[in-house]
């Protein structure tokens, strides 16, 4: 749930519906539903209840509600549990609650991109993500040593 409006400078209401591309310096709000690009500087947030058909690129998205289309962030990305996201990420830094749902590819790393490495363009999975904290610190050191 959101904690309030004090960071985002623009909202779009819960009974609105927007067609095109948003662009904005600070934070941007989103409550109701857009189809088209949002392009911030600052930070996102997508409002549980609200739909986004379409891109968006920010410093920080924190998505709570629904996406169809790719989130990229210069900062970070959090997907709370009421989150829904079907597209592809990149960001800096992601954060996961439980019971978000991501269907797409995923890149973590500096500005959104991979680090520079050994050349190979090869993807491979970094960490599983169990719901039991114990089981998920095995797993996660289980993948390190691969």
């Amino acid at each position: 749930m959101t904690t309030g409006n004090e960071d985002y400078t623009t909202t779009i209401g819960p009974d609105a519906v927007f067609k095109g591309e948003l662009q904005f310096e600070k934070g941007v709000q989103l409550l109701g539903r857009m189809e088209g690009a949002i392009i911030s500087d600052g930070t996102l947030m997508i409002g549980e209840g609200a739909k986004l058909l379409g891109d968006a690129k920010a410093g920080t998205i924190r998505l709570e509600g629904e996406v169809k289309g790719n989130l990229t962030a210069s900062n970070k990305v959090h997907l709370s549990a009421s989150a829904k996201l079907e597209g592809d990420l990149q960001t800096a830094r992601l954060e996961v609650a439980e019971g978000a749902v991501l269907v797409g590819r995923c890149t973590i790393g500096v500005n959104g991109t991979p680090k520079a490495g050994n050349g190979s363009t090869k993807s491979r999975p970094v960490a599983s993500i169990t719901p039991s904290t114990a089981q998920g610190k095995g797993k996660l050191e289980e993948a390190r040593r691969r």
